[in-house]
């Protein structure tokens, strides 16, 4: 049986670049790679040689015969991408046709150019040290004449793959011996606890350095517009995941956990995540890095249910489909209401991954409501005022399609409704996006490009994508960077 991509996968296409037969899409250069929820192996063209599974940093590709039983639907997933039958996913006894498909050209490896020109040393500062600087590092490291030096305002390096993914996601969290790797390369210096703008400013490193690239990511919550949202009692899902994580800005307050419900405001992964970790046994996250503080809180935790409140209806859920499959087969107690998805009859939707979405949640909705504490998942409810006097004690909630509301007790709000880019002094922002103005990942000022200062990550392109989606990006940031070098664009440092 061919290789499988399963739940973990983080997007960053070495896959991609690895597989000799091209079997695995979408690629960095077909148009749908940056909205894919995932990568895809096509199994009538895999050959079985296990390149990808060497090549993936997070250990999710594996071999269709060694699947764990919590991952088997990814057979289905992978096949399903392609458009095959039943009899072509992997199906016991089934054989995937490969003589009948047309092997497709090799993926495109290109040996980097060494570049030619410019200053005989080229010093790079890179700000921020999550992913998409150590991508962006990588790259620039590939060049014997680059020196990097990377600034980050914490003692502890690599941002939201080290903060940001939940402690049960442990497969994910192995991108990190991929960056220490990185950080072990002779021309990097990664310099902790300093804080660009506060410990030395913006000035004083370009003056240092003949390029500059911003990675400060988008380190803030999207604002929940409604009344008493600042009530005691809400807090961002972003707070909790930092908290839990021991993220050194989030160690207090602790969340009130001695509430018999939990509602989440939105439903993308994090807030499955969220969710998730509210809910879970204790024990199966001792052996874990969660934080051992938010460990003893959750031995301590009255929640009984956490209702993940979505706007909008399931075929327009926000979390992804991995991680769906990740919650409805894993060790989660999940449910949906079956009167909830009949207010919203969906007829077959032209977007597969969507169906499969819609798909999966009828078959939760099918099971028996499961043992407190459990997950609610719940569809088409617009959030309109966090109630209460002196904390939150409930959410009020318009259903959608109607004029209909409902309130639904609480002690506890998490929003859960993205990320936010913050204004960097010295740098062109855009308040609308959150984003700082660029061309091909040149920061530009009224349309001017402003000589050897760069952007890459959510800054860069606001926040979506995986952690792996930062490869890419970082890549057309330093291909930029690298062709303004040999030109003799970058200014030199005093």
């Amino acid at each position: 049986m061919p290789h499988v991509i399963t739940q973990a996968c983080c997007g960053d296409a070495s896959c991609v670049y690895a597989c000799p037969v091209n079997c695995i899409h979408p690629t960095p250069d077909e148009p749908g790679f940056g909205t894919a929820e995932m990568l895809y192996v096509d199994p009538s063209s895999c050959v079985d040689c296990g390149a990808c599974v060497s090549a993936c940093p997070v250990g999710a590709i594996l071999p269709g015969h060694r699947l764990p039983e919590n991952a088997d639907r990814f057979v289905d997933v992978n096949a399903g991408h392609y458009g095959l039958s039943e009899d072509e996913t992997g199906a016991p006894g089934a054989r995937f046709p490969v003589e009948q498909h047309r092997r497709l050209p090799l993926a495109p490896i290109r040996k980097p150019k060494a570049i030619r020109g410019g200053p005989g040393r080229v010093d790079v500062a890179i700000i921020g040290s999550g992913p998409s600087s150590m991508y962006a590092a990588d790259e620039l490291l590939k060049q014997p004449r680059v020196h990097v030096t990377v600034y980050e305002r914490l003692s502890t390096p690599f941002g939201l793959a080290r903060f940001g993914v939940a402690p049960d996601h442990q497969s994910t969290r192995r991108v990190i011996d991929l960056f220490d790797d990185i950080a072990r390369h002779p021309n990097i210096d990664i310099m902790l606890n300093t804080d660009v703008g506060e410990d030395i400013s913006l000035d004083a490193v370009r003056a240092r350095h003949h390029a500059v690239l911003w990675a400060g990511g988008a380190p803030t919550d999207r604002a929940l517009p409604v009344p008493g949202v600042d009530l005691p009692g809400v807090r961002s899902a972003t707070q909790l995941v930092g908290w839990y994580n021991a993220h050194p800005d989030f160690l207090a307050p602790e969340p009130n956990l001695s509430t018999d419900r939990v509602i989440v405001i939105g439903n993308g992964n994090v807030a499955l995540d969220v969710a998730r970790i509210l809910t879970a046994e204790p024990d199966g996250l001792e052996a874990t890095d969660i934080s051992r503080d938010a460990l003893t809180a959750l031995r301590a935790s009255t929640v009984r249910e956490v209702v993940v409140a979505g706007r909008r209806g399931p075929e327009h859920a926000a979390f992804t489909l991995p991680e769906l499959i990740g919650l409805a087969d894993g060790t989660a107690r999940v449910w949906v209401d079956p009167a909830e998805l009949d207010r919203w009859p969906t007829p077959d939707h032209p977007d597969p991954t969507a169906a499969a979405k819609v798909a999966l949640l009828h078959e939760i909705s099918q099971r028996r409501r499961p043992e407190e504490p459990f997950i609610r998942l719940t569809f088409g409810r617009t959030p309109i005022e966090i109630v209460g006097d002196d904390r939150a004690r409930g959410v009020r909630f318009r259903l959608t399609g109607s004029d209909a509301e409902e309130t639904i007790d609480t002690g506890l709000v998490l929003t859960s409704i993205g990320y936010r880019g913050v204004r960097v002094p010295g740098l062109p922002f855009d308040e609308t996006t959150g984003t700082v103005a660029h061309r091909a990942g040149r920061v530009v000022d009224g349309g001017d490009p402003i000589p050897g200062v760069y952007v890459t990550g959510w800054i860069k392109r606001g926040p979506s994508g995986f952690i792996g989606t930062n490869k890419t990006d970082s890549g057309e940031t330093v291909a930029s960077l690298l062709a303004d070098a040999e030109a003799g664009l970058l200014p030199i440092p005093r």
